[in-house]
Protein backbone atom coordinates (compact mmCIF):
# COMPACT_ATOMS: atom_id res chain seq x y z
CA UNK A 1 0.00 0.00 0.00
CA UNK A 2 1.49 3.44 -0.82
CA UNK A 3 1.74 6.53 0.90
CA UNK A 4 -1.77 8.05 -0.23
CA UNK A 5 -3.25 4.89 0.03
CA UNK A 6 -2.63 4.88 3.95
CA UNK A 7 -3.50 8.49 4.12
CA UNK A 8 -6.85 7.55 2.88
CA UNK A 9 -7.94 5.11 5.21
CA UNK A 10 -5.95 7.50 7.77
CA UNK A 11 -9.47 9.57 6.97
CA UNK A 12 -11.38 6.71 6.77
CA UNK A 13 -11.91 6.88 2.79
CA UNK A 14 -11.44 3.63 0.14
CA UNK A 15 -7.64 3.77 -1.29
CA UNK A 16 -7.17 5.04 -4.58
CA UNK A 17 -7.93 2.36 -7.09
CA UNK A 18 -5.01 1.79 -9.77
CA UNK A 19 -7.06 2.25 -12.41
CA UNK A 20 -8.12 6.11 -11.27
CA UNK A 21 -4.16 6.40 -10.98
CA UNK A 22 -3.14 5.20 -14.66
CA UNK A 23 -6.22 7.50 -15.37
CA UNK A 24 -4.39 10.36 -13.76
CA UNK A 25 -1.28 9.72 -15.15
CA UNK A 26 -2.40 9.26 -19.11
CA UNK A 27 -3.89 12.85 -18.63
CA UNK A 28 -0.71 14.13 -17.67
CA UNK A 29 1.40 12.28 -20.00
CA UNK A 30 -1.02 13.36 -22.82
CA UNK A 31 -1.34 16.63 -21.54
CA UNK A 32 2.78 17.07 -21.49
CA UNK A 33 2.47 16.13 -25.26
CA UNK A 34 0.37 18.29 -26.55
CA UNK A 35 1.86 20.70 -24.95
CA UNK A 36 5.27 19.71 -26.59
CA UNK A 37 3.68 19.44 -30.01
CA UNK A 38 2.31 23.42 -29.60
CA UNK A 39 5.50 24.38 -29.16
CA UNK A 40 7.36 22.55 -31.75
CA UNK A 41 4.80 23.44 -34.37
CA UNK A 42 5.13 26.89 -33.65
CA UNK A 43 8.99 26.83 -34.20
CA UNK A 44 8.76 24.78 -37.52
CA UNK A 45 6.20 25.12 -39.24
CA UNK A 46 3.38 28.07 -38.23
CA UNK A 47 6.25 30.56 -37.45
CA UNK A 48 7.70 30.64 -40.87
CA UNK A 49 7.01 30.00 -44.72
CA UNK A 50 5.31 26.87 -46.63
CA UNK A 51 8.53 26.89 -48.93
CA UNK A 52 11.07 27.11 -45.52
CA UNK A 53 8.60 24.49 -43.44
CA UNK A 54 8.75 21.47 -46.19
CA UNK A 55 12.48 20.83 -45.92
CA UNK A 56 12.08 21.08 -42.14
CA UNK A 57 9.29 18.91 -41.59
CA UNK A 58 10.92 16.34 -44.08
CA UNK A 59 14.34 16.76 -41.92
CA UNK A 60 11.93 16.20 -38.81
CA UNK A 61 10.01 12.97 -40.20
CA UNK A 62 13.09 11.59 -41.42
CA UNK A 63 16.16 12.08 -38.78
CA UNK A 64 13.26 11.75 -35.67
CA UNK A 65 11.21 8.95 -36.78
CA UNK A 66 13.42 6.65 -39.62
CA UNK A 67 15.66 5.88 -36.67
CA UNK A 68 12.72 4.73 -34.46
CA UNK A 69 12.84 1.46 -36.37
CA UNK A 70 16.16 0.47 -35.12
CA UNK A 71 15.44 0.98 -31.62
CA UNK A 72 12.06 0.20 -31.46
CA UNK A 73 13.06 -3.69 -31.78
CA UNK A 74 15.04 -2.91 -28.22
CA UNK A 75 12.27 -1.49 -26.28
CA UNK A 76 10.39 -4.54 -25.71
CA UNK A 77 13.02 -6.75 -24.16
CA UNK A 78 14.01 -3.62 -22.13
CA UNK A 79 10.60 -3.46 -20.79
CA UNK A 80 10.33 -7.03 -20.39
CA UNK A 81 13.89 -7.12 -17.96
CA UNK A 82 12.98 -3.73 -15.80
CA UNK A 83 12.17 -4.23 -12.43
CA UNK A 84 8.99 -3.56 -10.88
CA UNK A 85 7.31 -3.73 -14.33
CA UNK A 86 5.63 -1.06 -16.40
CA UNK A 87 4.74 0.74 -13.28
CA UNK A 88 8.69 1.46 -12.98
CA UNK A 89 8.59 2.23 -17.14
CA UNK A 90 6.43 5.04 -17.13
CA UNK A 91 7.84 6.72 -14.26
CA UNK A 92 10.91 6.45 -16.13
CA UNK A 93 9.04 7.52 -18.84
CA UNK A 94 7.80 10.30 -17.62
CA UNK A 95 10.38 11.82 -15.81
CA UNK A 96 12.67 11.72 -18.82
CA UNK A 97 10.26 13.16 -20.63
CA UNK A 98 10.37 16.32 -18.25
CA UNK A 99 14.61 16.50 -18.86
CA UNK A 100 14.15 16.49 -22.29
CA UNK A 101 11.28 19.08 -22.50
CA UNK A 102 13.94 21.10 -20.41
CA UNK A 103 16.62 20.21 -22.80
CA UNK A 104 14.37 21.66 -25.58
CA UNK A 105 14.16 25.00 -24.52
CA UNK A 106 18.12 26.09 -25.60
CA UNK A 107 17.40 24.02 -29.17
CA UNK A 108 14.24 24.47 -30.13
CA UNK A 109 14.98 26.71 -32.88
CA UNK A 110 18.00 25.08 -34.03
CA UNK A 111 19.02 21.35 -35.74
CA UNK A 112 20.22 20.16 -32.24
CA UNK A 113 16.44 19.88 -31.52
CA UNK A 114 16.24 16.54 -33.73
CA UNK A 115 17.92 14.10 -31.16
CA UNK A 116 15.55 15.56 -28.53
CA UNK A 117 12.68 15.07 -30.57
CA UNK A 118 13.89 11.43 -31.49
CA UNK A 119 14.50 10.47 -27.54
CA UNK A 120 10.67 11.79 -27.15
CA UNK A 121 9.24 9.64 -29.83
CA UNK A 122 10.73 6.83 -28.36
CA UNK A 123 9.99 7.75 -25.07
CA UNK A 124 6.42 8.45 -25.82
CA UNK A 125 6.55 5.10 -27.87
CA UNK A 126 7.54 2.92 -24.77
CA UNK A 127 5.12 4.53 -22.98
CA UNK A 128 2.08 3.30 -25.16
CA UNK A 129 3.54 0.18 -25.71
CA UNK A 130 3.35 -0.09 -21.68
CA UNK A 131 0.06 1.51 -21.23
CA UNK A 132 -1.59 -1.61 -23.97
CA UNK A 133 0.30 -4.11 -21.93
CA UNK A 134 -0.90 -3.47 -18.57
CA UNK A 135 -4.19 -2.90 -19.07
CA UNK A 136 -5.19 -6.38 -19.80
CA UNK A 137 -3.54 -6.96 -16.23
CA UNK A 138 -5.74 -4.40 -14.48
CA UNK A 139 -8.91 -5.54 -16.12
CA UNK A 140 -9.01 -9.33 -15.98
CA UNK A 141 -12.63 -9.82 -18.00
CA UNK A 142 -11.75 -9.80 -21.96
CA UNK A 143 -15.16 -8.55 -22.43
CA UNK A 144 -14.37 -5.69 -21.03
CA UNK A 145 -11.23 -4.41 -22.45
CA UNK A 146 -12.75 -2.28 -25.62
CA UNK A 147 -14.37 -0.39 -22.97
CA UNK A 148 -10.99 -0.07 -20.52
CA UNK A 149 -8.98 1.16 -23.58
CA UNK A 150 -11.98 3.84 -24.82
CA UNK A 151 -11.74 4.75 -21.38
CA UNK A 152 -8.35 5.94 -21.43
CA UNK A 153 -8.92 7.41 -25.08
CA UNK A 154 -11.45 9.15 -23.91
CA UNK A 155 -9.41 10.75 -21.11
CA UNK A 156 -7.00 11.35 -23.51
CA UNK A 157 -8.94 12.87 -26.09
CA UNK A 158 -10.69 15.09 -23.64
CA UNK A 159 -7.33 16.53 -22.09
CA UNK A 160 -6.00 16.79 -25.68
CA UNK A 161 -9.10 18.92 -27.08
CA UNK A 162 -8.88 21.14 -23.88
CA UNK A 163 -5.27 22.01 -23.18
CA UNK A 164 -4.70 23.35 -26.99
CA UNK A 165 -6.24 26.78 -26.12
CA UNK A 166 -3.94 27.46 -22.83
CA UNK A 167 -0.88 25.71 -24.92
CA UNK A 168 -0.72 28.06 -27.46
CA UNK A 169 -2.01 30.98 -24.91
CA UNK A 170 1.32 29.63 -23.26
CA UNK A 171 3.16 30.06 -26.59
CA UNK A 172 2.40 33.61 -26.87
CA UNK A 173 4.14 33.90 -23.68
CA UNK A 174 7.35 32.47 -25.20
CA UNK A 175 8.23 29.19 -26.53
CA UNK A 176 10.64 28.47 -23.29
CA UNK A 177 7.61 29.31 -20.59
CA UNK A 178 5.23 26.87 -22.69
CA UNK A 179 8.28 24.00 -22.12
CA UNK A 180 8.97 24.62 -18.67
CA UNK A 181 4.80 23.70 -17.76
CA UNK A 182 5.20 20.99 -19.86
CA UNK A 183 8.48 19.55 -17.86
CA UNK A 184 5.82 20.49 -15.12
CA UNK A 185 3.27 17.84 -15.92
CA UNK A 186 5.26 15.72 -16.79
CA UNK A 187 7.03 15.65 -13.36
CA UNK A 188 3.04 15.21 -12.16
CA UNK A 189 2.66 12.46 -14.31
CA UNK A 190 6.27 10.36 -12.77
CA UNK A 191 4.25 11.27 -9.45
CA UNK A 192 1.05 8.98 -9.97
CA UNK A 193 3.06 6.59 -12.26
CA UNK A 194 4.96 5.64 -8.98
CA UNK A 195 1.98 5.07 -6.94
CA UNK A 196 0.54 2.74 -9.37
CA UNK A 197 0.85 -1.27 -8.71
CA UNK A 198 3.80 -3.44 -9.30
CA UNK A 199 2.26 -5.58 -12.61
CA UNK A 200 4.36 -7.94 -14.71
CA UNK A 201 3.59 -9.38 -17.93
CA UNK A 202 4.72 -12.83 -18.14
CA UNK A 203 6.62 -13.70 -21.16
CA UNK A 204 5.31 -16.72 -22.98
CA UNK A 205 6.61 -20.49 -21.13
CA UNK A 206 5.35 -21.78 -24.58
CA UNK A 207 6.90 -19.95 -28.05
CA UNK A 208 5.11 -21.72 -30.18
CA UNK A 209 1.69 -20.72 -28.75
CA UNK A 210 2.88 -17.41 -28.52
CA UNK A 211 3.68 -17.36 -32.22
CA UNK A 212 0.41 -19.31 -33.50
CA UNK A 213 -1.85 -16.54 -31.35
CA UNK A 214 -0.01 -13.26 -32.59
CA UNK A 215 -0.25 -15.16 -36.31
CA UNK A 216 -3.75 -15.69 -35.62
CA UNK A 217 -6.30 -14.92 -38.83
CA UNK A 218 -7.71 -12.46 -35.91
CA UNK A 219 -5.11 -10.56 -34.88
CA UNK A 220 -2.67 -10.19 -38.71
CA UNK A 221 -5.57 -9.00 -40.03
CA UNK A 222 -6.41 -6.29 -36.98
CA UNK A 223 -2.67 -5.43 -37.53
CA UNK A 224 -2.59 -5.12 -41.14
CA UNK A 225 -6.05 -2.41 -40.52
CA UNK A 226 -3.86 -0.59 -38.53
CA UNK A 227 -1.46 0.67 -40.35
CA UNK A 228 -4.22 1.29 -43.53
CA UNK A 229 -5.59 3.22 -40.73
CA UNK A 230 -2.65 5.01 -39.51
CA UNK A 231 -1.44 6.17 -43.09
CA UNK A 232 -4.71 7.53 -43.37
CA UNK A 233 -4.32 9.65 -40.39
CA UNK A 234 -1.00 10.63 -41.33
CA UNK A 235 -1.47 11.68 -44.91
CA UNK A 236 -4.27 13.69 -43.23
CA UNK A 237 -2.52 15.44 -40.59
CA UNK A 238 0.78 17.07 -42.72
CA UNK A 239 -1.55 17.34 -46.19
CA UNK A 240 -4.09 19.56 -44.07
CA UNK A 241 -1.34 21.32 -42.80
CA UNK A 242 0.51 22.47 -46.30
CA UNK A 243 -2.89 22.64 -48.39
CA UNK A 244 -4.49 25.20 -45.64
CA UNK A 245 -0.99 27.35 -45.51
CA UNK A 246 -1.89 28.75 -49.03
CA UNK A 247 -5.66 29.40 -48.19
CA UNK A 248 -6.76 32.76 -46.84
CA UNK A 249 -6.80 32.17 -42.72
CA UNK A 250 -5.01 29.12 -43.41
CA UNK A 251 -3.55 28.98 -39.73
CA UNK A 252 -6.93 29.25 -38.22
CA UNK A 253 -8.85 26.84 -40.83
CA UNK A 254 -6.00 24.16 -39.76
CA UNK A 255 -6.37 24.92 -36.08
CA UNK A 256 -10.38 24.47 -36.37
CA UNK A 257 -9.56 20.96 -38.73
CA UNK A 258 -7.24 19.90 -35.51
CA UNK A 259 -9.42 20.41 -32.94
CA UNK A 260 -12.05 19.14 -34.90
CA UNK A 261 -10.36 15.82 -34.74
CA UNK A 262 -9.65 16.00 -31.38
CA UNK A 263 -13.32 16.08 -31.04
CA UNK A 264 -14.10 13.31 -33.35
CA UNK A 265 -11.58 11.16 -31.37
CA UNK A 266 -12.98 11.58 -27.95
CA UNK A 267 -17.01 10.67 -29.78
CA UNK A 268 -15.22 7.83 -31.45
CA UNK A 269 -13.96 6.58 -28.13
CA UNK A 270 -17.66 7.14 -26.70
CA UNK A 271 -18.90 5.04 -29.64
CA UNK A 272 -16.62 2.18 -28.94
CA UNK A 273 -18.05 0.41 -26.31
CA UNK A 274 -21.20 0.32 -27.60
CA UNK A 275 -20.29 -0.71 -30.69
CA UNK A 276 -18.60 -3.52 -29.15
CA UNK A 277 -21.86 -4.82 -27.86
CA UNK A 278 -23.33 -5.18 -30.84
CA UNK A 279 -20.70 -6.25 -32.80
CA UNK A 280 -17.10 -7.80 -33.08
CA UNK A 281 -14.20 -6.13 -33.23
CA UNK A 282 -13.27 -7.67 -36.55
CA UNK A 283 -15.91 -6.02 -37.83
CA UNK A 284 -15.58 -2.55 -35.97
CA UNK A 285 -12.02 -2.57 -38.26
CA UNK A 286 -13.97 -3.24 -41.49
CA UNK A 287 -16.28 -0.45 -40.33
CA UNK A 288 -13.61 2.11 -39.91
CA UNK A 289 -12.02 1.34 -43.45
CA UNK A 290 -15.40 1.48 -44.97
CA UNK A 291 -15.66 5.13 -42.82
CA UNK A 292 -12.73 6.54 -44.63
CA UNK A 293 -12.72 5.32 -47.86
CA UNK A 294 -16.84 6.63 -47.91
CA UNK A 295 -16.24 9.93 -46.51
CA UNK A 296 -12.99 10.28 -48.61
CA UNK A 297 -14.57 9.99 -52.32
CA UNK A 298 -17.22 12.00 -51.06
CA UNK A 299 -15.31 15.04 -50.52
CA UNK A 300 -13.37 14.20 -53.61
CA UNK A 301 -16.43 13.74 -55.63
CA UNK A 302 -17.52 16.90 -53.69
CA UNK A 303 -14.16 19.48 -54.25
CA UNK A 304 -15.87 21.37 -51.35
CA UNK A 305 -13.65 23.46 -49.23
CA UNK A 306 -15.41 22.41 -46.29
CA UNK A 307 -15.64 19.12 -47.32
CA UNK A 308 -11.50 18.09 -47.01
CA UNK A 309 -11.96 19.94 -43.67
CA UNK A 310 -14.59 17.59 -42.27
CA UNK A 311 -13.03 15.16 -43.38
CA UNK A 312 -10.48 14.94 -40.55
CA UNK A 313 -13.13 13.93 -38.47
CA UNK A 314 -14.12 11.02 -39.84
CA UNK A 315 -10.29 10.00 -40.25
CA UNK A 316 -9.72 10.55 -36.72
CA UNK A 317 -12.72 9.20 -35.61
CA UNK A 318 -12.62 5.85 -37.80
CA UNK A 319 -9.03 5.30 -36.48
CA UNK A 320 -10.00 5.69 -33.01
CA UNK A 321 -12.50 3.29 -33.62
CA UNK A 322 -10.02 0.83 -34.81
CA UNK A 323 -7.52 1.15 -32.66
CA UNK A 324 -9.51 0.25 -29.34
CA UNK A 325 -10.69 -2.65 -31.53
CA UNK A 326 -7.09 -3.68 -32.66
CA UNK A 327 -6.05 -3.16 -28.91
CA UNK A 328 -8.85 -5.51 -27.52
CA UNK A 329 -8.04 -8.19 -30.06
CA UNK A 330 -4.76 -8.38 -29.40
CA UNK A 331 -5.52 -8.41 -25.92
CA UNK A 332 -7.84 -10.73 -25.83
CA UNK A 333 -7.14 -12.88 -29.13
CA UNK A 334 -3.14 -13.56 -27.91
CA UNK A 335 -3.44 -14.09 -24.26
CA UNK A 336 -0.30 -15.94 -23.94
CA UNK A 337 1.54 -13.64 -25.48
CA UNK A 338 4.44 -11.33 -24.23
CA UNK A 339 1.93 -8.51 -24.15
CA UNK A 340 4.57 -6.01 -24.36
CA UNK A 341 7.15 -7.77 -27.05
CA UNK A 342 4.18 -8.00 -29.44
CA UNK A 343 2.52 -4.25 -28.47
CA UNK A 344 6.18 -2.96 -29.09
CA UNK A 345 6.31 -4.88 -32.60
CA UNK A 346 2.87 -3.38 -33.83
CA UNK A 347 3.68 -0.44 -32.58
CA UNK A 348 6.80 0.07 -34.65
CA UNK A 349 4.50 -0.86 -37.88
CA UNK A 350 2.20 1.75 -37.18
CA UNK A 351 4.53 4.47 -36.29
CA UNK A 352 5.99 3.22 -39.77
CA UNK A 353 2.68 3.48 -41.64
CA UNK A 354 2.09 6.91 -40.25
CA UNK A 355 5.35 8.74 -41.41
CA UNK A 356 4.89 7.03 -44.70
CA UNK A 357 1.41 8.46 -45.25
CA UNK A 358 3.07 11.94 -43.69
CA UNK A 359 5.82 11.87 -45.91
CA UNK A 360 3.56 12.00 -49.15
CA UNK A 361 2.31 15.14 -48.79
CA UNK A 362 5.35 16.86 -47.63
CA UNK A 363 7.09 15.75 -50.84
CA UNK A 364 4.30 16.33 -53.08
CA UNK A 365 1.35 18.99 -53.01
CA UNK A 366 -2.03 18.55 -53.76
CA UNK A 367 -4.82 20.12 -53.97
CA UNK A 368 -7.63 20.04 -51.58
CA UNK A 369 -10.12 17.63 -53.14
CA UNK A 370 -7.28 15.18 -54.66
CA UNK A 371 -5.90 14.97 -51.15
CA UNK A 372 -9.53 13.50 -50.19
CA UNK A 373 -9.29 10.98 -53.34
CA UNK A 374 -5.92 10.08 -51.82
CA UNK A 375 -7.30 9.42 -48.44
CA UNK A 376 -10.37 7.64 -49.60
CA UNK A 377 -8.34 5.07 -51.66
CA UNK A 378 -6.27 4.26 -49.05
CA UNK A 379 -9.42 3.25 -47.11
CA UNK A 380 -10.58 1.58 -49.81
CA UNK A 381 -7.45 -0.22 -50.83
CA UNK A 382 -7.14 -1.31 -46.87
CA UNK A 383 -10.96 -2.92 -47.18
CA UNK A 384 -10.23 -4.85 -50.02
CA UNK A 385 -6.66 -6.28 -48.14
CA UNK A 386 -9.11 -7.55 -45.29
CA UNK A 387 -12.03 -8.88 -47.14
CA UNK A 388 -9.42 -10.40 -49.31
CA UNK A 389 -7.77 -11.82 -45.98
CA UNK A 390 -10.80 -13.24 -44.27
CA UNK A 391 -11.92 -15.03 -47.59
CA UNK A 392 -8.32 -16.62 -47.24
CA UNK A 393 -8.82 -17.57 -43.85
CA UNK A 394 -12.01 -18.89 -44.22
CA UNK A 395 -10.95 -21.25 -47.10
CA UNK A 396 -8.03 -22.40 -45.35
CA UNK A 397 -10.25 -23.30 -42.02
CA UNK A 398 -12.76 -25.14 -44.66
CA UNK A 399 -9.93 -27.00 -46.08
CA UNK A 400 -8.36 -28.06 -42.69
CA UNK A 401 -11.72 -28.87 -41.35
CA UNK A 402 -12.64 -31.24 -44.36
CA UNK A 403 -9.32 -32.82 -43.80
CA UNK A 404 -10.32 -33.59 -39.90
CA UNK A 405 -7.98 -30.58 -38.41
CA UNK A 406 -9.23 -28.48 -36.12
CA UNK A 407 -9.21 -25.18 -37.75
CA UNK A 408 -6.94 -22.26 -35.99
Amino acid sequence: MDGDDREARGYGLPPVAPVVRMTRMHASIVSGEAIMAVALADSMFLSIGPNEARPRVLLFLLFSFAPFTVVARFIGPFISGIRGGQRTVMFGVALMRAVLMIGMVSTIKSLAVFPLAFGALVLSKTYSISKSAMVPLLERDETKLVEANSRLAKVGGIIGFVIGVPAFLLQLVSTSFTLYVGAAVFLFAAYQAWHLPRTHGTPAEDQELEYRELHSHRVLQAANTMRFLRAAVGFMFFHLAFWLRDEIAGTAWFAFAVALGNMSILAANWVAPNLRNRMRTESMLLLSLVMIAVTGIAAGVSGAFIAGILLTAAVNSAAAIGRVAFEATVQAGAPDADKVGAFARFETHNQLAWVAGGIIPVVVSFDGHVGSWVIGLVGAAGGLVLLRDRRASRSRDGRATGRGHPAR
